[in-house]
């Protein structure tokens, strides 16, 4: 076995840390206001509230699913490595331009999915 790319590890460990942080804080600063003020109002059904927040929990599923993928891959052969890595820098480059995008630059996930697609690269080339 050959010796761990350290940048697609590093990478895949912010990954999952994001991932964990943005799943936490998102539960408690958007999904759970949002179910209460709907508790009350009662303006949406019961079925789009609940794909709203499976959607909302996606991102988090993907960008830790992203990281498990990154570490994983750290330890195999440079074609695995850039399958892989191009695949999760990818998704975390949408993100950060998305995220970049809806809170014009005032929010830092954007900045720290920035620093793995960054990390990614340098593992890559």
């Amino acid at each position: 076995m050959q010796e761990a790319n350290l940048y697609l590890f590093g990478a895949g460990i912010g990954g999952c840390l994001i991932a964990i942080l943005h799943g936490v804080l998102q539960q408690r600063l958007i999904i759970r206001p949002l179910l209460q003020r709907n508790s009350l109002e009662n303006a949406l059904p019961d079925t789009t509230l609940k794909l709203i927040v499976a959607l909302l929990h996606f991102s988090t599923f993907a960008w830790l699913a992203g990281g498990v993928a990154l570490i994983l891959v750290s330890k195999l052969g440079n074609e695995a490595q850039t399958a892989i890595g191009l695949l999760v820098a990818s998704l975390y480059i949408f993100a950060s331009a998305a995220n970049f995008w809806a809170t014009r630059g005032r929010h830092p996930g954007w900045i720290l999915l920035a620093l793995a697609v960054i990390a990614i690269l340098a593992g890559l080339f």
